[in-house]
């Protein structure tokens, strides 16, 4: 029983040793990491490439916007005029979600942690 006992206690002291020398974590090669990259290259121009198209679309659907405002008075505003606000302000969201992929990649820019207060006396 003492033995176990032993055994056990001795497990749980060397457990963080042994997790050091656990098994080798895989590296990646030299072929993996072109390929990562050029996936990556490959996804942001698609990406640019659908903002442009998409900005191109919102650029247009405001000059249409534009005209049915002229078009209508001070007492009659249509309800195609509605719409397509609603339709400019969809696409915006899109894009701007677009752009915002492109900057929140995993392993990018993280603020700093926010300074911790010192500790007076008595804490």
């Amino acid at each position: 029983m003492k033995k176990g006992i032993y055994i056990a206690a001795f497990l749980v002291c060397m457990s963080p040793l042994l997790a050091q020398f656990g098994p080798p974590r895989r590296q990646q090669t030299e072929q993996e990491r072109e390929l990562e990259q050029r996936r990556e290259k490959e996804a942001n121009k698609k990406r640019q490439d659908e903002i442009r198209d998409d900005t191109q679309k919102l650029y247009q659907l405001a000059g249409e916007l534009k005209d049915a405002v002229d078009k209508s008075n001070e007492h009659v505003l249509s309800l195609d005029v509605v719409k397509k606000a609603e339709e400019v302000e969809k696409l915006a969201k899109k894009v701007k979600e677009k752009m915002r992929e492109g900057t929140s990649k995993p392993g990018g820019f993280e603020p700093p942690p926010a300074p911790r207060p010192p500790l007076g006396p008595g804490s």
